[in-house]
C-alpha cells in the first residue's frame, strides 16, 4: 500500500466526502465551503493519499507556542486498521514537539479513546480544567 503524505489542504470535495464518512456533520451541518475554510485555518494539516485518493487527514489548531489541539483525525472506513491513523497522529505530535508546544490536547471522537490511549494520550480527570460551550454565542455587537 503506497501512501503519500502532503502538508497541504486537500481538494474541497474530497475533504468534505471524507468528513461526511464520520457522521459528524449531522451535528455540525457544515457546507463544503465552511469545512474547507475551517481546515485552511489550521496551524498544521496533514493529508494522506492512498493510490491517489484522499484516505485520511488530521489537523492541529494552535497558537504555535503554548497550546495545541489535535482535531479531525479521520481515516476512510475502508482504510481503518491499516496504520494510516497511527501515522497521521504520530506526525501531528512530531510537529507539535518540533515547535516545543507545551500543552497538546486531543478532541477525540466517541468510541475512539482506546486508539488514542495506545498512542500515549490519557483521559482528562473529571475535575480537570476545561469545559464545552453548548449555548448560543452572543451577537457580534455584544461580544467583548
Amino acid at each position: 500500500m503506497e501512501l503519500q503524505y502532503r502538508e497541504s489542504l486537500p481538494d474541497q470535495h474530497a475533504y468534505f466526502a471524507l468528513f461526511e464518512s464520520t457522521g459528524w456533520n449531522r451535528e455540525y451541518g457544515l457546507t463544503p465551503e465552511e469545512l474547507h475554510a475551517a481546515a485552511g485555518r489550521s496551524w498544521f494539516l496533514l493529508a494522506v493519499y492512498r493510490q491517489g485518493r484522499l484516505a485520511g487527514t488530521g489537523r492541529v489548531v494552535s497558537d504555535g507556542v503554548l497550546h495545541a489541539l489535535i482535531v479531525d483525525v479521520i481515516v476512510l472506513p475502508e482504510c481503518q486498521g491499516t496504520g494510516i491513523g497511527t501515522a497521521i497522529l504520530t506526525r501531528l505530535i512530531e510537529r507539535c514537539r518540533a515547535a516545543r508546544i507545551r500543552d497538546v490536547q486531543l478532541f477525540c471522537a466517541r468510541g475512539k479513546a482506546p486508539f488514542y490511549r495506545r498512542l500515549g494520550f490519557t483521559d482528562r480527570p473529571a475535575d480537570a480544567p476545561g469545559m464545552d460551550f453548548k449555548g448560543s454565542p452572543a451577537p457580534a455587537a455584544e461580544a467583548s
